[in-house]
């Protein structure tokens, strides 16, 4: 007899709490074990061999998971984009409930349930590296890895990225769910079988070693929170007070350090907003504070071409030279930095028309030598801006142009004392575990921290205040397994998860509806 599903109003119940233990998983509080139980609930709401039917409940999981996660946008841009916007991002687990249903059909995968397990891990990942690129370029925000910084998990990331922790976490969650239903069936040896499974995914990522020594020198690096006066978009109403902030933040460092100890100093994305290279004050202050410290400052700006548009840029400022090499942000946020549709957008925000020149992109990926008269070499720095940090394309070119340390860049005073910071800075601790770099999170407000290369957390600063940090980074040229594969096993699972929804498709006609476990009948 085919097991009967659960009711209907049960079922978007489960999916509902699924989708709230899944987004408790990610800062703040981020329990990350509830990622785990987020996805068994999904996996086991989705019993229904409806595809429309699982479609609702997808979508039920997405709106509790999604709009939770992302409530900073109503401090930027207000309301409706954040609607909008979590809206959209459920629909994209909405299709992987139609897809689920379409790759369950096929009778191999009907039929085994430890081939369901491979599938729905396989469609889990595809559906979130096609959110991840459309459209305008994708929101990665709420990918399952990035609520796994402090989990045993976390080390999957060194070997293939972020597609194989996300594969890690829902094939523990659906183990978990296999459990379940095979312990209230009485079936005790597939409950202690899946069990296990799930124990041993979770001894393996403890068990992946991460090295952290350093192998081509250190960096003293001083980095400065100089805070800004006001939340939200008033944050950017003051460019020359964060700038004189950024300013004093630099010179405080001479309260910890002697003129001259520092390799570098980081100051964060719109450090300044007034640029340097256009504004004589404005350089003459930022030279002034490199002098006193006696170090180069990488200092996040502004630039503003003839042709319009603005780019947003991190210049490597030398003392008495000026700009000796910069990066341009890659990936400017949609509908926050520049505006596409704009008189679409329009109607859904009069924010829009507070961005009067798009932001445009730059075209080299984040890598800034940074000549090292102590080392006696030119040392490489990976360089990545704001949101760019959650794209693993632009992390990875950093590392793979030569960047023996991570600098993430950001401004996060529009989002006021909310957790996108600390969600922010958890994606920060999981690149500095892939790619195997140490990492500084430097903010204007904060969180800004410090973190080894196996991503653990060795300084962190608070919101909205004021504050330096000072540390000696290890150096590393080696490339882990992750930035060796790059793109690769992303794609390898994306073809797989077509062949698996085309196959269910075309071998649906071959089994009996009345022995579809799960069905209306």
């Amino acid at each position: 007899m085919p097991e009967r599903p659960p009711a209907r109003w049960w079922t978007l119940m489960l999916a509902g709490l699924g989708g709230i233990a899944a987004r408790l998983a990610f800062p703040s509080p981020g329990w990350w074990p509830l990622a785990l139980l987020g996805v068994a609930a999904l996996f086991l709401a989705l019993r229904r061999d409806s595809a429309r039917w699982n479609a609702l409940v997808g979508l039920v999981w997405g709106l509790t998971f999604f709009l939770p996660l992302i409530t900073w946008i109503v401090d930027a841009v207000g309301f409706v984009p954040w609607l909008v916007l979590g809206v959209t991002e459920a629909g994209y687990v909405a299709l992987l409930g139609a897809a689920w249903s379409w790759a369950r059909r096929g009778e191999a995968v009907w039929r085994n349930v430890w081939l369901q397990l491979l599938v729905f891990t396989l469609l889990w990942v595809a559906i979130e590296e096609l959110r991840s690129a459309w459209p305008f370029g994708g929101f990665p925000w709420g990918r399952l890895a990035f609520s796994q910084a402090d989990s045993p998990l976390a080390a999957f990331t060194r070997l293939a990225g972020t597609p194989l922790l996300s594969a890690a976490v829902v094939a523990t969650g659906v183990l978990l769910a296999i459990a379940l239903r095979a312990a209230r069936r009485l079936a005790a040896g597939r409950a202690l079988l899946a069990l296990g499974g799930a124990a041993a995914v979770l001894v393996v990522g403890l068990l992946l070693p991460l090295d952290t020594a350093a192998q081509s020198g250190t960096l003293h690096v001083g980095a400065v929170q100089g805070n800004v006066p006001g939340e939200g978009l008033d944050a950017f109403g003051r460019r020359a007070v964060v700038l004189d902030n950024h300013v004093a933040g630099t010179l405080a460092l001479l309260d910890t350090v002697d003129r001259g100890d520092l390799d570098l100093v980081v100051w964060p994305e719109n450090g300044t907003d007034i640029d340097p290279q256009v504004d004589a004050g404005a350089a003459a202050k930022i030279d002034a504070a490199a002098r006193a410290v006696g170090a180069p400052m990488l200092v996040g700006t502004v630039q503003y071409p003839n042709s319009g548009g603005r780019y947003n840029t991190a210049v490597l400022w030398e003392p008495g030279k000026g700009v000796v090499a910069s990066y341009t942000k890659q990936h400017p946020a949609p509908f926050a930095e520049y505006i596409p549709m704009r008189g679409i957008a329009r109607h859904f925000s009069s924010a829009v028309d507070l961005v009067t020149r798009d932001m445009l992109p730059g075209h080299r990926p984040g890598y800034v030598p940074l000549d090292s008269p102590r080392l006696g070499r030119t040392v490489g720095l990976g360089d990545v801006i704001c949101f760019e940090v959650a794209y693993d394309s632009i992390v990875r070119s950093a590392v793979r142009a030569g960047g023996e340390v991570l600098m993430v860049q950001t401004n996060n005073a529009t989002f006021g004392h909310s957790d996108e910071s600390t969600q922010q800075l958890a994606m920060s601790r999981l690149r500095a575990i892939e790619h195997g770099r140490a990492t500084i999170q430097i903010s204007t407000v904060g969180v800004s921290a410090v973190i080894a290369p196996n991503g653990a957390v060795e300084q962190q600063t608070g919101l909205f205040t004021a504050d330096q940090l000072v540390a000696t980074l290890p150096l590393r040229d080696s490339l882990t397994p992750a930035t060796r594969l790059g793109p690769w096993p992303a794609r390898v699972i994306d073809l797989l998860a077509v062949c698996a929804v085309v196959a269910g498709c075309a071998g649906a006609a071959r089994v009996r509806r009345a022995d579809r476990m799960g069905t209306d009948a």
